[in-house]
């Protein structure tokens, strides 16, 4: 279906531009990141990134492990404050 295509299209062009927007807005935000925050920032990312790069999981299954195991880090992020 054509129509199914060209919204698929889109929405992978919307994802594309929204993945630069973000890397800009955390470029910017680096410099003023305390240590503790850089590193669990980093502890997150690259965690996710990992998932991502194995095909062995669907996104769904990606993200509900992200949620439980970056809750931890999320709490210490919120708390630090």
């Amino acid at each position: 279906m054509p129509s199914i295509d060209l919204l698929s299209k889109g929405l992978d062009s919307d994802i594309s531009t929204t993945h630069r927007r973000f890397l800009v807005a955390m470029e910017q935000r680096l410099p003023s990141m305390s240590l503790e925050t850089k590193e669990r920032y980093f502890a997150v990312l690259s965690a996710l990134v990992g998932k991502l790069e194995s095909q062995e999981k669907d996104l769904r299954e990606i993200l509900s492990e992200m949620v439980s195991e970056s809750a931890a880090i999320i709490m210490q992020e919120i708390s630090a404050v």
